[in-house]
């Protein structure tokens, strides 16, 4: 049963050319939002918090802050309504899952930029 679910996902979803990310990367996600029959386009940058789930259920979450708030906003991988992520800059950090992210404040928020 799980691997007709599996062929039905990987046949039929359709998949986007999106760049490799990966936790603790800043990128910006520009998706399409529709107000009544208007549709205008906006975008949500931040630090990729993690990855999660595997094939067309993959989503990800990330994280910015609006002020002294944290905004934390989770997006499937296959959603038709993002239009291109861009990749700003890539992180160094040694953790898939960077939960520890979100107690830290001012110059402890940084990461390190990865020279890859």
């Amino acid at each position: 049963m799980e691997s007709l679910i599996k062929y039905v996902q990987d046949e039929f979803v359709e998949r986007k050319d999106l760049p490799q990310f990966s936790a603790g990367d800043t990128i910006t996600v520009y998706y399409e939002i529709r107000e009544g029959q208007k549709t205008r386009t906006q975008f949500f940058k931040g630090v990729v918090i993690q990855k999660r789930g595997s094939g067309s259920s993959q989503t990800f979450t990330i994280r910015k802050m609006s002020g002294t708030v944290g905004v934390e906003r989770i997006f499937p991988l296959n959603l038709p309504a993002i239009q291109k992520i861009e990749l700003n800059k890539r992180g160094k950090v040694r953790r898939a899952r960077i939960y520890y992210f979100r107690e830290l404040t001012g110059k402890k928020a940084r990461i390190k930029e990865a020279k890859r």
